[in-house]
């Protein structure tokens, strides 16, 4: 690749990092394996830039490229065998002045998204993203409908996961 394309890619990589670490929050765990997800996501992107031919946005083609990488390692990583992480089961002493209510409903919310099919746990980030239908068909490649639809059943599957 000339020293121009990589330039340019670099540029827009680092315009456009948010979208892959939100990607990376939802298929990992903890930091390292969002590290390491960052890392796979930008050599994907890296290895398809010279095929991007700009008939989408970048950020339109970044989110694909990344949500494809993280689908198909959560997917391996599904057969491996789960062990417990030490941090874990710590026992931790809550602080009696800070008001974490908001951090631990977001820790619920990812909880419940993370407990769906990768499919609709994308649809979901990009709902939260408010991208519109037209863009969220696009990246995952079905109609605008079946993304309204599909986004309807999964806001009552949270709600049951919620219990609200």
């Amino acid at each position: 690749m000339n020293q121009s394309l990589e330039n340019k890619f670099v540029e827009l990589l680092e315009e456009n990092q948010n979208i892959v670490h939100k990607i990376c929050r939802l298929y990992t765990h903890d930091q390292e394996s969002h590290n390491d997800l960052f890392q796979e996501v930008t050599i994907q992107l890296w290895k398809a830039y010279p095929k991007f031919r700009g008939d989408s946005k970048f950020s339109t083609w970044m989110y694909r490229v990344a949500l494809n990488t993280a689908i198909t390692l959560y997917r391996k990583s599904k057969k491996k065998v789960k062990t417990q992480d030490y941090e874990s089961v710590m026992y931790r002493i809550p602080s009696t002045d800070y008001d974490d209510t908001i951090e631990e409903q977001l820790k619920l919310m990812y909880s419940a998204i993370k407990q769906l099919n990768d499919i609709d746990k994308a649809l979901v980030f990009l709902y939260l993203e408010d991208k519109p239908y037209s863009e969220i068909s696009e990246m995952l490649g079905i109609s605008e409908v079946n993304a309204r639809v599909k986004m309807n059943r999964v806001k009552g599957k949270l709600k049951e996961l919620l219990n609200v």
